[in-house]
């Protein structure tokens, strides 16, 4: 049976093994057959697949520097649903990437069926922040920096 606190722990768990670089850990949060969809032109479409979701998300690390964080997580276990708000920072490209995503759960083992992301705004490649005009985010206590900066790879 979901529960509201199992349901975060969940998310929060794939958010740490992202940030972790963990492709099976990443993987051990889907179903086998989990879908990870984006805005249309995103990542040549959606992630298909636990193992996949974990191998894209990890090239995200090496590529773009990639740090998460959770900025909100609302659950409802009754409609196996949860809303996570997050930040994305890249931070190889120096470029910060706010949205949201709707989660569906496998009300059987509580795992991650499907991830639909939503953006707050089109990944313009010429704006060094991608969140909302005029929102106040540090008032509202959200992360302005990443936790921690990675390392450039040569």
């Amino acid at each position: 049976m979901l529960t509201s606190e199992g349901m975060e722990s969940l998310i929060r768990t794939y958010f740490d093994a992202c940030n972790a670089a963990d492709a099976e850990a990443i993987a051990a949060c889907f179903v086998d057959d989990g879908v990870h969809y984006f805005p249309p032109g995103m990542y040549e479409g959606p992630f298909v697949g636990a193992q996949k979701n974990g191998e894209r998300w990890v090239g995200a690390v090496q590529t773009l520097g990639s740090v998460w964080t959770i900025d909100r997580v609302v659950t409802d276990p009754e409609s196996a649903q949860a809303v996570v708000e997050w930040t994305h920072f890249k931070t190889y490209k120096d470029t910060v990437l706010r949205g949201d995503e709707w989660y569906i759960f496998d009300s059987d083992n509580g795992l991650i069926k499907e991830i639909r992301a939503y953006y707050a705004s089109p990944q313009d490649p010429d704006l060094g922040r991608l969140e909302l005009g005029g929102y106040d985010y540090k008032t509202n206590g959200y992360a302005l920096e990443p936790p921690f900066v990675r390392e450039k790879r040569a």
